[in-house]
């Protein structure tokens, strides 16, 4: 699977989150790849929905609650991972 990167928009963050966009870009990644590969080990044939909801779950237990309480990942993006780890499992 290709590694996951997440992507944050500097325009729509506050002057914190700004200085703090690379370290958060990184930890966001990392929790979405682990959570991937989760979900990938556990795949027993859910749709791609369900998946989409596993990612979240798992990304979000893998993150310190403050940055987890404003984890709302790009649905395309998150559909994309989803589609990824279906397609890792099931070949």
């Amino acid at each position: 699977m290709a590694d996951v990167h997440v992507s944050l928009d500097g325009d729509e963050l506050g002057p914190v989150e700004r200085k703090l966009q690379e370290p958060l870009e990184d930890q966001l990644s990392s929790a979405l790849d682990r959570a991937a590969q989760v979900v990938a080990e556990q795949y027993a044939g859910q749709s791609e929905q369900e998946v989409v909801r596993l990612l979240r779950e798992e990304a979000g237990a893998a993150l310190h609650p403050d940055v987890a309480a404003g984890f709302q990942p790009d649905e395309q993006g998150l559909r994309a991972v989803a589609r990824a780890v279906i397609a890792r499992a099931t070949a």
